[in-house]
């Protein structure tokens, strides 16, 4: 099994950091790039004439990498609200069709659908959470539902960010090919951590950001386009995205022809010369260990603690439904107010969502932070 690799992060003994869901550290390969990238932002001649490029191309590459694609089909992007409204002008879904949503998911991947539904005559679905916690099974049910009207699209989270739930990508994508569907993938909670190979499950679009669980900072995203919907219009209209309108050229406007690949999605202004390096790092990190080893030890560190909380009263979920690196607590009556923040004062960190406690460990986790969790949760609830 992976260590822990702890010794990689700026983390003190007595900080017990369990909520990589909302946002992970920075490791300290990543904060002296930070650090170093300042320092050239802040000398901009000393940038060689193919920086940019090469820091697009490397956090393209390593992005790709993380869901076995082709550096080809993915855009550079700052947020998953972002690439859903890219997805969005991408395609077109027939009037009185069903969207499939779901309840409680984060707001990126629902809303713009809700936006859209009134002037396209489209009715968003929302799919309940379901009382045995098995979400692909309520997700299946309602895109096979007899006489439903048909379904034109799921935008979805592989992991339900709030509850933990984990999802069957590759049951819901054969029924969404049955009907023709788009397949939109909010990967937010599971890039790097569970493996989504793309070649295989053949979705329409994965999006996800770079600051929970890929170890990198805020405003760097991703998103995978299938090569089937990279002839669409760009959200914004950029020179990068054009075959040849360069600076350089005697004529600007040489060639205003998009570029035949998802480049054409890259977001505007995309030279990032500090937190581009360092979004590429913490994922080349993450598939240097493979995320096969990454979801054993977050699997470990989850299942000590569900272990450790069985006499105490706390709901937990069905190992076999939930995501292995989330745990959402449940509490008979209610959270305890002010629990999250005692947590804290304690150095233990972990996260209120809907009305149960996340909790999300990382590879800079091990035992003892496990133990410590149900020590002072036990503790609290006892009392």
């Amino acid at each position: 099994m992976l260590a822990s690799q702890r010794h990689l992060f700026e983390m003190p003994r007595q900080i017990c950091y369990l909520n990589s869901a909302s946002y992970s550290p920075l490791p300290l390969r990543t904060l002296q790039a930070g650090r170093d990238a300042v320092m050239r932002k802040g000398r901009p001649w000393t940038l060689e004439a193919g920086f940019a490029n090469a820091q697009h191309e490397r956090a393209r590459a390593a992005a790709a990498r993380l869901i076995n694609a082709k550096a080809d089909d993915v855009a550079l992007i700052p947020s998953v609200s972002y690439g859903v409204a890219t997805a969005a002008r991408l395609f077109s879904i027939p009037g009185g069709s069903r969207v499939i949503v779901l309840e409680n998911d984060h707001s990126s991947p629902v809303l713009e659908w809700r936006l859209r539904a009134d002037a396209l005559d489209l009715v968003v679905e929302t799919i309940g959470e379901p009382d045995d916690g098995d979400w692909t099974s309520a997700i299946l049910g309602a895109i096979e539902r007899p006489n439903a009207a048909p379904v034109a699209l799921a935008s979805i989270s592989s992991v339900h960010w709030s509850e933990g739930g984990a999802i069957d990508l590759e049951a819901v994508g054969t029924a969404l090919r049955r009907q023709g569907a788009i397949f939109l993938i909010d990967a937010t909670q599971s890039a790097g951590v569970i493996e989504l190979d793309v070649s295989r499950l053949d979705p329409d679009f994965v999006i996800f950001p770079t600051y929970k669980w890929l170890l990198g900072p805020y405003g760097r995203a991703f998103i995978y386009v299938a090569r089937r919907h990279q002839g669409g219009i760009p959200l914004e209209q950029t020179s990068a995205g054009r075959c040849n309108v360069r600076a350089e050229n005697a004529v600007y406007f040489a060639d205003t022809g998009y570029v035949d690949n998802a480049r054409r999605f890259d977001m505007g202004e995309r030279d990032h010369f500090i937190s581009m390096e360092m979004a590429s790092i913490g994922m080349e990190m993450m598939a240097e260990w493979g995320a096969a080893a990454v979801r054993e030890r977050a699997a470990m560190l989850t299942e000590r603690i569900a272990k450790g909380l069985q006499a105490i009263g706390v709901g937990v979920p069905d190992e076999r439904l939930r995501a292995p690196h989330i745990l959402c607590l449940k509490f008979p009556d209610g959270m305890p107010a002010g629990l999250v923040g005692e947590l804290a004062a304690e150095g233990i960190h972990v996260a209120s969502r809907i009305g149960r406690l996340r909790v999300s460990p990382h590879v800079y986790n091990d035992e003892s932070d496990a133990d410590r969790f149900v020590a002072a949760l036990a503790a609290r609830l006892r009392g």
